[in-house]
């Protein structure tokens, strides 16, 4: 694979999270335990922030409040897209960002809309980030899994983008 640009790689991993929109967020326990939970992620434009609706009264939120550095993990088996970030979670409360983000679905979570008093958005500011992208399809992956047998060679896919980035 060709040597990308930061803003390329910017801009795959916009449209690889986009993509997925389920994250499995990553926070550290009060005892150091990792825990994960899924989160949906919100529709705004990547800018090195990923937000996500919470209730204020969760254990996540007490677990961010303690120690900031998260992990968010997206996956689409199907299509052989992986994506890893790491960042610093913050939780926010900004009326504007509630209400540029709100959409009326989250009602079934919070009853009182946006006047709800548990309503949170959690923001995460994205340090890193690495994705994996397998856009040779199934066919192709098991005729290199098939040759790298017959030759006794490992499996290489190189068709396989992937790049890291540091914002």
């Amino acid at each position: 694979m060709a040597q990308q640009s930061h803003d390329e790689v910017i801009k795959k991993l916009h449209e690889l999270i986009k993509g997925v929109n389920i994250a499995m967020l990553t926070t550290v326990e009060s005892d150091g335990h990792l825990r994960s939970r899924p989160m949906a992620t919100q529709k705004a434009d990547f800018d090195g922030q990923l937000w996500f609706f919470t209730g204020e009264d969760s254990a996540k939120v007490e677990e961010i409040r303690r120690e900031q550095h998260v992990n968010l993990s997206y996956a689409d088996p199907g299509d052989d897209v992986y994506v890893s970030v790491s960042g610093t979670g913050t939780i926010n409360r900004d009326r504007a960002k509630l209400e540029e983000l709100w959409n009326p679905i989250h009602k079934a979570w919070f009853p009182k809309g946006l006047d709800d008093p548990n309503l949170a958005l959690l923001c995460v500011d994205v340090d890193r980030a690495e994705y994996w992208d397998s856009p040779s399809g199934k066919l192709v992956q098991l005729v290199g899994f098939v040759k790298a047998l017959a030759t006794g060679k490992s499996y290489n896919d190189e068709a396989t983008d992937h790049a890291k980035v540091t914002l």
